[in-house]
């Protein structure tokens, strides 16, 4: 064993970081995320093939992209699918350490910009369920729903400073 096969395991463990857990994602709702992204890349991977089958030059550019994003989101998301690549599990580990909203950002990002390209029915649907992929992990990072017993003890509160406020200057005025 060389010391290039030593020193991979390590880049590719998982280290304490803020990931998907620490955020408050149930495991059902990753798994959702997940699932959302591969099937999103595959859509990507399929109305991109379907998209270069053109002479249009514009068409040929977004079906190229968004066989680079179906790219990207298999290996983000779903490393397995890519063993052949070396670094795929360095790069899944460092996709995992980024916040939802930041992952919200650039898959939505990616999904939008072949569609700016040509926008045509291959493009809308070929990046429609990645663009899901990524409005799933901006839903991820606006946190849960607070409960309606909080959000009224709350209200009571700035009601209750609000009245003091209030009485506050008036008696100040007489």
């Amino acid at each position: 064993m060389s010391s290039q096969d030593e020193q991979l395991p390590a880049a590719a463990a998982p280290q304490p970081a803020a990931t998907s857990a620490d955020e408050g994602m149930t495991w059902w709702y990753r798994w959702l995320c997940r699932i959302a992204g591969v099937i999103g890349g595959m859509s990507c991977a399929f109305a991109g093939l379907w998209n270069c089958v053109t002479i249009n030059p514009l068409n040929i550019a977004a079906g190229v992209w968004m066989m680079l994003n179906a790219f990207v989101l298999f290996l983000c998301e779903a490393p397995f699918c890519c063993q052949f690549i070396e670094f795929a599990n360095t790069v899944s580990a460092r996709a995992d350490r980024l916040r939802a909203w930041q992952k919200a950002a650039f898959y939505c990002g990616m999904a939008v910009f072949p569609v700016m390209l040509s926008l045509t029915l291959t493009t809308l649907f070929g990046n429609a369920i990645a663009f899901a992929t990524g409005v799933l992990y901006g839903l991820s990072a606006l946190g849960k729903k607070g409960d309606a017993i909080s959000y009224a003890r709350i209200h009571e509160q700035q009601k209750q400073m609000d009245e003091e406020k209030l009485t506050g200057t008036l008696e100040g005025q007489a």
